[in-house]
């Protein structure tokens, strides 16, 4: 199976079930509070539905636009727009006869459960897998630190000792912090053995956004080559995977980060490579693209040191699986921020995007790990304070409850048909940008 059809499985897989799992948060709390349900469908059946069948008082079915769903709670402005039901007299099993506090958790019903689903899948990950974290003994050499980030005081060779005074067990985690956290001082020992602590700029996050230096860490590695991308530079020159590079231009490599920095300083330039190749050394002339890039990476497990792993028990397991679910939501809440930089709008993607968070081989393990992420996402998403969004029908629910006076409900179709079309902007934007990468990158 290709890996486009692999991936594409997945994120059908992975979306359909947390888009029911949504809807079910909304639909058990009416179903609790005797709100009638008119309609529970997984995607958008626009004009037709590929399946449905009434059962009691509610069609269930699959519509053929796989965008989301939704369920059609009787007496609620939502997308369906139905302003023949809204203009009669409210009935007691409608949505707008209901206590505000009872529409509340029925409205805050799917970004509930989304939070709760990404928890349970972590716990269990930590449960049934644990982790592999790598610590300074895993990692023998040290970091190999990007150029601007050597002018902090940070030298190749380094190990992080602590951040913010703390001690720092996964050091692989070093990019997401200064990236999203708020990162101070960072205590490293140096290949001399001295330590040094030094101190970080407040705006290095945004600093590192704008640079485009994502990891300015990565672990001192061999230069062996694990993938080559076909159609790139180093695929049609004929470097091949398992290559190690030995050296270019005639200036010895020994580690992966001393290749990567020959290869950016010779952008556009004829270089020559020679590789060990079977035990025979090889030579490849190769020009780099005007970013520097060849089309080689080198992160495989096997080539890059040791890893420690760790087991958890069922109660480790839930404070550790629960820390780190909230740790992502508050990790995608602040990288939020970038989205509304001139760069951060380009990077916006849609379903291109997220298909390829999952990897294009069949793995349960990774499969669940990007299905607990997008399930926080949705949550996040979702509670945004965007009309015909959850969080659009929250923000008008707490303002009856603060003020003790309903909204206006032409006021408030006027404001679901504006989120409607914002949100299907911001979708057709999002895969416009995925479609664009495809097509030109």
């Amino acid at each position: 199976m290709s890996p486009f059809a692999v991936k594409a499985i997945q994120l059908l897989l992975s979306l359909s079930l947390l888009i029911v799992l949504h809807e079910l948060g909304h639909f058990i709390p009416a179903k609790l509070f005797k709100t009638r349900v008119e309609k529970f469908f997984l995607f958008f059946d626009v004009k037709f539905a590929l399946f449905k069948k009434k059962i009691g008082e509610t069609v269930y079915g699959i519509g053929w636009l796989p965008l989301g769903g939704y369920v059609k709670i009787a007496g609620m402005i939502d997308e369906s727009m139905d302003k023949e039901q809204m203009a009669g007299p409210p009935e007691p099993w409608e949505f707008r006869s209901k206590p505000a506090w009872q529409r509340l958790i029925i409205m805050l019903g799917g970004v509930t459960v989304n939070i709760i689903v990404g928890l349970v899948i972590y716990i269990s990950i930590l449960y049934f897998f644990g982790r592999d974290i790598r610590t300074n003994d895993d990692l023998v050499n040290g970091f190999s630190v990007e150029q601007t980030f050597k002018e902090y005081g940070f030298k190749d060779g380094d190990k992080v000792l602590k951040v913010n005074g703390e001690d720092f067990e996964n050091v692989m985690d070093i990019n997401k912090f200064l990236f999203l956290r708020d990162v101070s001082s960072i205590e490293v020992q140096h290949n001399d053995g001295t330590s040094e602590t030094i101190s970080i700029p407040e705006d290095i996050g945004m600093s590192m956004f704008k640079k485009g230096v994502m990891q300015p860490f990565q672990p001192i590695r061999l230069p062996v080559i694990d993938t080559v991308i076909p159609e790139l530079p180093a695929a049609k020159a004929g470097l091949l995977k398992g290559d190690k590079v030995m050296s270019i231009n005639n200036i010895k490599i020994e580690y992966w980060h001393q290749f990567t920095n020959e290869v950016n300083n010779n952008k556009s330039k004829l270089i020559q490579v020679v590789v060990s190749r079977n035990g025979v050394l090889e030579t490849i002339n190769v020009t780099p693209s005007e970013e520097g890039k060849i089309g080689v990476s080198n992160l495989a497990k096997e080539l890059n040191g040791k890893y420690t792993h760790i087991k958890y028990s069922l109660g480790e397991s839930i404070a550790g699986g629960t820390s780190f679910g909230i740790d992502k939501l508050k990790d995608y809440a602040k990288q939020f921020k970038y989205v509304f930089t001139k760069k951060g709008a380009t990077q916006v993607g849609g379903f291109g995007a997220i298909a390829n968070l999952f990897p294009d081989q069949w793995d349960w393990l990774r499969f669940w790990e990007t299905t607990a992420l997008i399930s926080i996402i949705l949550a996040f998403m979702n509670i945004l304070p965007i009309p015909a969004l959850d969080g659009g029908h929250v923000m008008f629910l707490l303002y009856e409850m603060v003020t003790g006076r309903k909204p206006n409900e032409k006021a408030m179709e006027y404001a679901q048909m504006a989120g409607f079309f914002l949100l299907i902007a911001l979708v057709l934007f999002a895969n416009g940008n995925d479609i664009y990468r495809w097509l030109f990158k």
